[in-house]
């Protein structure tokens, strides 16, 4: 029985915090988002390229401070993209592991940790 793609929730307390990090800085696009009712919490979906995330207020959907490592064809481009649009809150570097890896790290305003992983040396 084959697996497929698995789409990991992320917690999430303030939607404009999480649109500015996720939309504007990392590059995201919004798929779809739904809400009970106006006053009730926010759940949406978020991709970028292969790269799908879901982003939820709710309390009981995911606790904070996850962990996710999303593979990355150009790590020195996302580096660069990143960079470029001077988020005020993070400036990532990148990293060279022993185990052959270039690693780029940020980490939300909710403490969750994206680590993009790059195989690519130069």
């Amino acid at each position: 029985m084959p697996l497929h793609a698995v789409t990991p929730i992320l917690r999430i307390f303030d939607e404009a915090k999480a649109r500015e990090f996720y939309v504007d800085f990392l590059g995201f696009a919004i798929d779809w988002q739904h809400r009970f009712e106006p006053a009730l919490p926010l759940y949406l979906q978020v991709s970028r390229e292969g790269c799908v995330l879901h982003l939820s207020e709710h309390h009981g959907d995911a606790c904070p401070g996850a962990a996710l490592r999303i593979a990355c064809d150009d790590i020195d481009g996302l580096h660069a993209e990143l960079t470029a649009r001077q988020y005020g809150y993070a400036r990532p570097g990148i990293e060279s592991t022993p185990w052959d890896t270039r690693e780029l790290t940020v980490r939300d305003p909710f403490g969750n940790r994206l680590t993009f992983v790059g195989t690519t040396r130069t």
